[in-house]
């Protein structure tokens, strides 16, 4: 009997093939489909690839696949996608449910900086209770945890497990558990400040004239942070970035100033203010970590931030 000459088509004889498949090869297909399809695919995708699929079976394969970690599981216009995962994070989720899998990807996009539950909530639309009770799960499964954020004191984001929290939620060096650590960013201040007038004294006997004793005077922000780090002053570790953050209140308080080198980076030299210096490093504004965000309205303003009314008190 001719197969050809009973179904008018090469894609008749492919659905009477695939729906006797067994399931592997069934959940291969859609494995390859979502490949061809790295943004996501919906049930639509699937049944317009194998049309004669029973949904029942379609269902089991698909629920396999989730529950093996294959997929990430979320919603774009009120469609339910499935999107391919990267193969190192196939196992992260084993043994979620697919509530879990939607709260849980969209922790994982919110990176190192974390996401407020009202966004969660928001962006899964899900109820404040059944919510409550998958972050709860998960930070059981310690899949995510929660971090208390500087910008909020009363508010806790979300992030992944592994990660290490952001210097905007945590404030870096500069606080601890949420407190700002104005005595030690003071010493810190003091002691950059004391290198760079060392480094410019000992230039007075130098033959190169004003201009060359001005070149020699400058240091750069890592010869800042190796004196810092040999003076072993500080009990957390520094870097780099951070001893640029306390140069640059000293610039405010126009103790030092700034240039750029040939290769880019910036070096520093003391010099005699022309004006008492108003202090700004020893309010929490000189060093805080989201300053930038700082403003009249919305979550982090002066009038909201309990460091300052502290520092006042």
């Amino acid at each position: 009997m001719d197969v050809r000459g009973e179904f008018s088509s090469e894609r008749e004889i492919n659905r009477i093939v695939d729906v006797g498949e067994s399931p592997e090869f069934i959940e291969e297909k859609i494995i390859s489909l979502a490949q061809a399809k790295p943004k996501g695919i919906s049930d639509k995708d699937i049944s317009a690839e194998i049309p004669d699929l029973a949904p029942a079976r379609k269902a089991a394969a698909i629920n396999k696949l989730l529950a093996q970690g294959y997929f990430d599981l979320f919603k774009q216009g009120g469609t339910l996608l499935y999107r391919l995962k990267d193969p190192s994070k196939a196992k992260s989720v084993k043994g979620a449910d697919n509530e879990e899998k939607v709260v849980y990807n969209i922790i994982e996009e919110a990176g190192n900086k974390g996401i407020w539950i009202r966004d969660i909530r928001f962006k899964s639309n899900l109820m404040p209770t059944q919510l409550n009770k998958i972050l709860k799960s998960l930070e059981t499964k310690k899949f995510i945890k929660a971090v208390k954020s500087v910008a909020a004191s009363k508010k806790k984001v979300y992030m992944l497990y592994n990660l290490e929290p952001d210097r905007s939620v945590t404030g870096g060096a500069w606080y601890q558990d949420q407190d700002f650590e104005a005595e030690f960013v003071d010493i810190l201040n003091q002691q950059c400040y004391r290198f760079l007038e060392q480094k410019k004294d000992s230039t007075k006997n130098c033959k190169d004239g004003p201009i060359g004793a001005r070149n020699i005077a400058f240091a750069s922000s890592k010869e800042v942070w190796k004196f810092i780090s040999d003076l072993g002053i500080s009990k957390v570790k520094l870097s780099v970035e951070d001893l640029e953050m306390i140069l640059n209140t000293l610039i405010y308080d126009g103790k030092v100033e700034r240039t750029l080198s040939s290769d880019g980076s910036n070096l520093y030299r003391a010099v005699e203010p022309l004006l008492s210096p108003p202090g700004l490093i020893r309010t929490p504004c000189g060093v805080c970590p989201v300053r930038k965000n700082c403003c009249d309205v919305g979550e982090i303003t002066p009038k909201k931030c309990h460091y300052i009314k502290e520092w006042l008190e």
